[in-house]
């Protein structure tokens, strides 16, 4: 079992950039792909992107391909996500989560733990 716990989150301007940490408990940080999901107010939880256990590989969601990008590093059992260009459409509630895939993951339900989630503002 891995307990997650997000960081970073806060009020940016339209095309600033922002930075949310992950931390994970537990040794076994390195054997699970790691996904960002947001959730925004009155909409369903989205799939941000996602890192395999070995950087190796990363994927995003079409609408943050350029402007988003995901890194992890094993020994500080951590995974971050970088978001620069943010847009309004960006403002929500980001969640990371772990899932015991091999490569990748972008169904929230492949996901079998989940971070309490950080609020990102996107605003004038």
């Amino acid at each position: 079992q891995v307990q997650l716990a997000e960081s970073g989150g806060g009020l940016v301007q339209p095309g600033g950039s922002l930075t949310l940490s992950c931390g994970a408990s537990g040794r076994t940080f390195s054997t699970y792909v790691m996904g960002w999901f947001r959730q925004a107010p009155g909409k369903e939880r989205e799939f941000v992107g996602c890192i395999s256990r070995s950087s190796s590989s990363t994927y995003y969601t079409d609408s943050v391909k350029g402007r988003f990008t995901i890194s992890r590093d094993n020994a500080k059992n951590t995974v971050y996500l970088q978001m620069n260009s943010l847009k309004p459409e960006d403002t929500a509630v980001y969640y990371c989560a772990a899932s015991t895939r091999v490569v990748s993951a972008i169904r929230a339900s492949e996901y079998a733990y989940w971070g309490q989630g950080t609020q990102v503002t996107v605003s004038s």
